[in-house]
């Protein structure tokens, strides 16, 4: 078992469900336990109306920790949460496959950019909170691709992920360039979130 790097008095609490957020904190030796924020995101995203995305990113991170946070005042608790922007529009999860195949119909050889916030709380409020981006180019592609791509994929994964792909599987293939940190890319800005913990004494080096 590799020896923890956390020396809080309980395990960091997650604001979210994401395995995939779990997994990043549990590879960089922090126990973690996850709760799901009682957060309605669009009704968020609507009070923000008019915020440019990394900052939408940032509230609605800011929500749920405070949501967990409220409910578990003593516990260091993080919420994250990312925003796809492409040429000013913001996407969401896709509702299906057909939603999946039209959302990546309007991204295929175009740069959008993912804004990955993270939202840290203690003593039952929020303390800080910060954004890291990353800009992503899909290649060039038609129908069939696209078509075949969501086929191998399947629908539980391509609606499961903001822009309907997961850079870690099988989504790779649909990319020209990625530019910006992979863990940010993922959903978790790590290193910054790491040094912020560290500057709390929460970790041992």
């Amino acid at each position: 078992m590799t020896p923890s790097a956390w020396t809080g008095a309980a395990p960091l609490l997650l604001a979210s469900t994401s395995p995939t957020r779990r997994a990043l904190l549990a590879g960089a030796a922090i126990p973690v336990e996850t709760a799901s924020p009682e957060v309605d995101e669009r009704a968020v995203e609507a009070a923000c109306a008019g915020l440019a995305p990394p900052e939408l990113a940032r509230r609605l991170a800011e929500a749920k920790a405070a949501s967990v946070a409220a409910r578990h005042p003593g516990r260091i608790v993080i919420g994250a949460d990312q925003v796809l922007e492409c040429a000013g529009t913001v996407f969401h999860k896709p509702a299906d496959a057909a939603q999946a195949r039209e959302h990546l119909a309007r991204l295929a050889g175009r740069t959008h950019a993912l804004h990955a916030a993270v939202a840290i709380a203690e003593g039952g409020r929020v303390a800080e909170s910060f954004v890291e981006s990353a800009r992503l180019t899909l290649r060039p592609l038609d129908a069939g691709q696209i078509a075949a791509y969501v086929e191998r994929a399947g629908e539980a994964r391509v609606t499961g992920s903001v822009g309907a792909y997961q850079l870690e599987g099988l989504g790779i293939h649909l990319f020209a360039e990625v530019v910006g940190d992979h863990a940010t890319i993922l959903g978790l800005p790590l290193l910054p979130l790491l040094a912020r913990l560290r500057a709390r004494g929460l970790l041992a080096f």
